[in-house]
C-alpha cells in the first residue's frame, strides 16, 4: 500500500509539472484592435481556445497543430481569413468549419491530410481563396469538393508525389477562376474533359515533370484559358500532334518556368503556340535549352508561328551554346515580335541578320548580359531593328560612352536608351547620338562629371547613383531629371533647365534650399529632395514650415527630411523641429553683445582716464620690473649724492644755480642729471630706475611745469615706490615756486602725506635768504 501511494504521488507531481510547463495557448496569440490575430511560428500544438467573434483574421501557420475539432472555431462567426499552412494537421472533423460562412481565405497547404472531405467546404459559401497544396492525398475525393464554392477565384491543389489522378468530377461547379495551380508532378491519370468544365481560367499554373498528359489538358483548355504556365517540366520527349478544333482560341500567354527543352521539343513547343490567340506573349524563366540550335526547318513554312508579339527570356541556360551554327530557322518566329526581353542569359552577340529580321521590334531589353561595344556594333548593323524605340543595355560590359553612341546611330527611331550599371568613367567631351533620342539612363555608371557628351535635346535624363558633385549642363528641353545618390551640395541652376517638371535629387549632400531657388524652377511640379544633410537653420525652417503648399511639390515630405545639424536636433524631422529665439536671432544677439562690449570698453576708457587707470597700469608694470631687480645697492655702490628730477622748463635754474652751488662746493656734491648722465640707447624707464637706485637722495624740483611733465611724473612715481618699499626718506622736495598741495595728483598719496608731515625746502625770491636755502639743501643731502 505505501508503494502504491508513492507511485500515485510521483505521477501527480509529473502531471502538475507538465501542466505548469505547457505554454499558454491563448497567450501565444497577438491580436490588434481590428481583430487580426497572429500566432504563426509559436510551436502551438492545437488551435488556441477562447477564440471569439471579434477575430477576423487568424494566422496559425508554421506550428505543430495536428487536429482541428468542430469546437475550435465555433465562435469565430466573423472570421474572414484562416491560415493553417505548414502544420501537422492530419484530421479535420466534419463540422469544423460549419460556422465560418464569412470565410474568404483558407490555407491548409503543406499539412498531412490524406483525404479531403466535401463537408469541410460546404458551409464556406463566401470562400474566395483555397490552398490545398502539399497534402498527401492521391485524388480530390470521391465527390466534387468545390461545387458549392461559387465565389471561389483562386484554387491551389495537388502534391509533388502523392497526387496522381485528375478526375472528371473534380472541378464540377467551378465556372470562373482567376488562378488555378495544380501540382501534378507525378500525374498518372487524367480524366477526359476534367478541366473543360471550368468555363474561364485566367491563369493556370501546372507542375508536371513529364508532359505525357499535357496535350490532352491543353486541348481541354484551348478555348477557356488565357495564360498557361508550365513549371518544372522536362520536355525532352514531348510530342504534340495536330488537333482540329473549331473553338475560339483564348490563350494569350505561355510561360515556361524551370523547363528543360531540347531541339526536338522546341519544335513541338512551336506547334503548341499555333493554338494560341493572334497576339501572343511567350516567357521563358530559368529554363535550360539542351541543344545546338538544330531546329526543324519546316517551321519556316508554318504560317501561324508569326503570332508572337512579346518574348521574355530570363536566366536561360544553354550548355552547348558554342556549338550553335545557325539561327535562321528562328527568323520566322520573330517577324512580328514587338517586345523582346532577354535578361541574365550571358548573351554576348546578336547576329546582324537576326537584328535585320526583327523589323517590327519596338522594345529590346538585354539587361544583365555580356554585351561589349564591338558586339553591339555587330548587332546594331545597318538596317538592324528599324522600328526600335526603346533599347535597354543595363548591366553589361560597355566602357565607352562615345563609342556606344556612335554605334547606335543606325537606329533612326530610337527614343529611349538605358545603359545604366555599366562603367563609363571617364566620359568623352563630345559624342554622337541617334537624332530622335529623348530619354537617356546613365544611373550607376561611376561617372564623376558630365560633359557636352550628354545630348542637349534630351527630355528625360537619369544620372542617379554616381559621383557627381555638380550639374552645370544646359538642357533647354529637359522635363525630368533623376540625379539622386550623388554628391551635389546645391540644387542645379534653374536657368539651364527652363522646362523641368520633375526632379529627384535625394541622397546627396544638400544642406538647404530656399523659396527663391524653388521659385526659379517655374514649371517644376514634382521634387524629391529627401535624405540629404539638411542644416536646420531658422531661415530653412521658416521656409519649409511656413509653406503648406510645399507638400504638393515635395513628394517625400515630411518623412525623408531630417535635420543633420545643429547637433541637438540631429535626426528630427524638419517639419517638427523648432529652434530657440537666441539661435534664430544670432546676428542681432551678437550685434547687441558687441555693442555692449564697445560701450563697456568706452566706459572703462573714460573711467581709466578719469581715475588715472592707465597710469596705474604703467606703474604696476614698472613696479613689477623694478621688483625683479636686486634691492637697493649698498652704500659703497652709490654713484651719486642725489638724482635731480626737474622739468625741462626749469632747467635754467637747475643747471645754472643748483649745479654751480652743489658741484662747485668744497667738498663737491655729485649730482645725476638726465641730460648729462643717462646712458644713451638704454630704455628711459631703466635709466630713471637705475639713477634713483644709485643715488643717495632724490631731489624733486617742484613747480607747475614739473606737475605737467610726463617724465617728471615717472621719476616721482618711482621715488614714490621707493618710499613704499624701503620706508626711507630718500626724497627731498624743493618748491621752486609756490605750489598748492591740491595741484599734486591724488594718486601720489604717499607724497602728499610726506608734504603734510615733513618739511620741504622753498626757493626764496629774496637773495639774502638764498644762502640759507643752499645750506639747508646741502645738509638734507648729507643726512
Amino acid at each position: 500500500m505505501p508503494h502504491a501511494l508513492w507511485t500515485l504521488w510521483v505521477l501527480g507531481t509529473v502531471i502538475s509539472l507538465f501542466k505548469e510547463g505547457a505554454p499558454d495557448q491563448a497567450s501565444s496569440l497577438t491580436c490588434d484592435p481590428t481583430g487580426i490575430c497572429d500566432g504563426h511560428s509559436r510551436s502551438l500544438i492545437s488551435i488556441p481556445s477562447g477564440l471569439m467573434a471579434t477575430v477576423k483574421s487568424l494566422d496559425l501557420s508554421n506550428n505543430k497543430i495536428a487536429y482541428v475539432s468542430n469546437s475550435d472555431l465555433r465562435m469565430c462567426v466573423n472570421l474572414k481569413a484562416l491560415r493553417l499552412g505548414s502544420n501537422n494537421i492530419d484530421t479535420i472533423e466534419e463540422d469544423s468549419f460549419f460556422s465560418l460562412g464569412s470565410l474568404e481565405h483558407l490555407d491548409l497547404s503543406y499539412n498531412l491530410l490524406p483525404n479531403l472531405s466535401a463537408s469541410w467546404f460546404r458551409p464556406l459559401t463566401s470562400l474566395n481563396f483555397l490552398n490545398l497544396l502539399g497534402n498527401p492525398y492521391k485524388t480530390l475525393g470521391k465527390t466534387s469538393l468545390f461545387s458549392h464554392l461559387t465565389n471561389l477565384r483562386i484554387l491551389k491543389v495537388g502534391h509533388s508525389y502523392h497526387f496522381t489522378e485528375i478526375q472528371e468530377k473534380d472541378f464540377v461547379g467551378l465556372t470562373v477562376l482567376k488562378e488555378l495551380e495544380i501540382d501534378a508532378s507525378n500525374l498518372q491519370k487524367y480524366g477526359p474533359n476534367s478541366l473543360k468544365v471550368i468555363q474561364n481560367i485566367s491563369h493556370l499554373i501546372l507542375h508536371m515533370k513529364q508532359p505525357a498528359f499535357l496535350p490532352e489538358i491543353f486541348v481541354d483548355l484551348v478555348s477557356s484559358l488565357e495564360h498557361l504556365e508550365l513549371r518544372d517540366t522536362r520536355l525532352g520527349t514531348f510530342r504534340f500532334s495536330k488537333v482540329s478544333t473549331n473553338e475560339t482560341k483564348t490563350i494569350k500567354k505561355f510561360t515556361f518556368r524551370n523547363v528543360e527543352i531540347t531541339d526536338e521539343s522546341f519544335n513541338e513547343m512551336v506547334r503548341l503556340l499555333n493554338y494560341g490567340s493572334d497576339i501572343l506573349d511567350v516567357e521563358f524563366d530559368s529554363c535550360t535549352l539542351d541543344g545546338v540550335g538544330d531546329f526543324d526547318p519546316a517551321m519556316d513554312t508554318n504560317k501561324d508561328v508569326s503570332k508572337i508579339e512579346t518574348l521574355t527570356i530570363r536566366r536561360l541556360y544553354i550548355p552547348h551554346f558554342y556549338s550553335f551554327y545557325d539561327l535562321r530557322s528562328l527568323y520566322s518566329l520573330t517577324g512580328t515580335v514587338k517586345r523582346i526581353t532577354i535578361e541574365n542569359s550571358k548573351v554576348f552577340l546578336v547576329p546582324c541578320l537576326l537584328s535585320q529580321n526583327l523589323k517590327s521590334l519596338e522594345y529590346l531589353d538585354l539587361s544583365g548580359n555580356l554585351i561589349v561595344e564591338n558586339s553591339l556594333k555587330n548587332a546594331a548593323c545597318e538596317y538592324a531593328w528599324p522600328s526600335l524605340q526603346t533599347l535597354i543595355l543595363r548591366q553589361n560590359h560597355l566602357r565607352s560612352l562615345e563609342q556606344t553612341g556612335e554605334t547606335l546611330l543606325t537606329l533612326k527611331n530610337l527614343t529611349n536608351l538605358d545603359i545604366s550599371r555599366n562603367n563609363f568613367h571617364p566620359i568623352s567631351k563630345t559624342c554622337q547620338w541617334p537624332e530622335k533620342m529623348t530619354c537617356l539612363n546613365l544611373s550607376s555608371t561611376r561617372i564623376q562629371s558630365l560633359t557636352e557628351c550628354i545630348p542637349q535635346k534630351l527630355e528625360i535624363l537619369d544620372v542617379s547613383n554616381n559621383s557627381l558633385s555638380s550639374f552645370s549642363l544646359t538642357m533647354p528641353q529637359l522635363r525630368e531629371l533623376y540625379i539622386s545618390g550623388n554628391k551635389l551640395k546645391t540644387l542645379p541652376d534653374a536657368s539651364s533647365l527652363p522646362m523641368l517638371l520633375v526632379m529627384r535629387i535625394s541622397r546627396n549632400t544638400i544642406n538647404t534650399f530656399s523659396k527663391e531657388q524653388l521659385d526659379s524652377f517655374r514649371k517644376l511640379k514634382t521634387l524629391e529632395a529627401g535624405s540629404n544633410n539638411f542644416i536646420c537653420s531658422c531661415e530653412f525652417l521658416s521656409f519649409t514650415q511656413g509653406q503648406p503648399a510645399l507638400a504638393q511639390v515635395l513628394i517625400d515630405w515630411p518623412e525623408n527630411y531630417l535635420c543633420d545639424s545643429p547637433s541637438h536636433v540631429r535626426g528630427q524631422r524638419v517639419q517638427d523641429t523648432h529652434l530657440s529665439a537666441s539661435e534664430c536671432h544670432r546676428v542681432a544677439l551678437v550685434s547687441a553683445v558687441c555693442c555692449a562690449l564697445f560701450l563697456l570698453i568706452v566706459l572703462a576708457g573714460v573711467l581709466c582716464h578719469r581715475f588715472h587707470g592707465l597710469w596705474y597700469m604703467k606703474m604696476m608694470w614698472a613696479w613689477l620690473q623694478a621688483k625683479r631687480k636686486p634691492k637697493r645697492a649698498p652704500q659703497r655702490d652709490l654713484c651719486y649724492d642725489a638724482f635731480v628730477s626737474y622739468s625741462e622748463q626749469d632747467s635754467h635754474w637747475v643747471e645754472n644755480l643748483m649745479v654751480q652751488e652743489l658741484e662747485h662746493f668744497n667738498p663737491p656734491f655729485k649730482l645725476c642729471l638726465h641730460k648729462r648722465d643717462f646712458v644713451p640707447g638704454k630704455w628711459i624707464i631703466d635709466n630713471i630706475i637705475d639713477s634713483i637706485e644709485k643715488s643717495h637722495k632724490t631731489i624733486f624740483v617742484l613747480s607747475e611745469n614739473f606737475v605737467k611733465s610726463e617724465w617728471c611724473k615717472y621719476e616721482l612715481d618711482f621715488s614714490h615706490f621707493r618710499l613704499f618699499d624701503e620706508n626711507n626718506d630718500a626724497a627731498i622736495l624743493v618748491l621752486l615756486e609756490p605750489l598748492e598741495k591740491k595741484a599734486i595728483p591724488q594718486r601720489f598719496c604717499k607724497l602728499r602725506k610726506i608734504m603734510n608731515t615733513k618739511t620741504y625746502l622753498e626757493w626764496p625770491t629774496d637773495e639774502t635768504q638764498q644762502e640759507g636755502f643752499w645750506l639747508n639743501l646741502r645738509t638734507a643731502i648729507k643726512s
